[in-house]
C-alpha cells in the first residue's frame, strides 16, 4: 500500500526553481512594451543585484501622438495618458508589480530612460 501526501496549496517541496534571466528579461521587455506602447524589440533591459534584491534598468522610446494632433487638439496628450513624464512614472510602478508578480522575483526598483518617440495615431496608451 503507498500512500502520497496530500497536495497542499503552498506547501514547499524539496527542490528548487530557477526564472533564467533570458526569461526575465524577456518578460520584463514584454511588460515595458505595454505599459509605454512600443514593440518589445525596442526596449533594452538589465538586471542588477540591489543588496539582494533585482534592479531592473530599462531603454526605451515611448509611443506619443503627432505634435500637429497636439497643437490642434491638446487634450490628446491626456486622451494619450497623459504627458510622457506622468506616463513614465506610472509605468515604472506598472512594470515592477507585473514583473514582480508574473516572475516570484524580488525587485528592488525600476529605472527608465526614454531615448524617443514612437508616434501613435491609436488610442489610448495603458
Amino acid at each position: 500500500m503507498s500512500s502520497t501526501a496530500p497536495a497542499v496549496r503552498g506547501q514547499e517541496l524539496s527542490g528548487h526553481n530557477r526564472i533564467s534571466t533570458q526569461a526575465l528579461t524577456s518578460l520584463a521587455k514584454a511588460a515595458a512594451a505595454q505599459f509605454l506602447g512600443v514593440e518589445a524589440e525596442d526596449v533594452r533591459a538589465d538586471w542588477t543585484d540591489d543588496d539582494g534584491l533585482l534592479a531592473l534598468s530599462l531603454v526605451a522610446p515611448i509611443s506619443m501622438p503627432p505634435l500637429s494632433a497636439v497643437v490642434q487638439d491638446p487634450s490628446r496628450v491626456e486622451g494619450s495618458g497623459g504627458s510622457i513624464w506622468d506616463r513614465t512614472v506610472r509605468a515604472k510602478a506598472g512594470i515592477l508589480a507585473a514583473v514582480a508578480e508574473l516572475s516570484g522575483s524580488g525587485l528592488s526598483r525600476v529605472d527608465i530612460r526614454i531615448t524617443g518617440a514612437k508616434i501613435s495615431e491609436g488610442g489610448r496608451v495603458r
